[in-house]
């Protein structure tokens, strides 16, 4: 007996099949993942240490704007990422 989520998943694939990706797609997905992770990282370095800054000097809404603006940044850069990859994958 099939859970539901696999009858979805089975669903899923009749009704919008997988496309199959080249070698070569697959290594620009993995250098874009690879990119972003990095940029993503550095961010995160920086804006968390003028955070902790902020927050030791007792700026304490400056360190959540900080917070907030580190949000922003990783969910910008991830939106990138899905761009880029969805362009990739695209290509025919």
């Amino acid at each position: 007996m099939k859970t539901a989520y696999e009858l979805a998943m089975e669903r899923l694939g009749k009704s919008s099949p997988s496309a199959k990706l080249t070698a070569a797609q697959k290594k620009q997905l993995a250098e874009l993942d690879s990119k972003y992770a990095a940029k993503i990282a550095g961010r995160e370095i920086a804006l968390k240490s003028e955070s902790e800054a902020a927050a030791a000097a007792g700026e304490f809404e400056k360190a959540a704007e900080l917070q907030q603006q580190l949000l922003k940044e990783r969910k910008s850069l991830q939106a990138e990422l899905e761009d880029r990859k969805e362009g990739v994958r695209s290509v025919r």
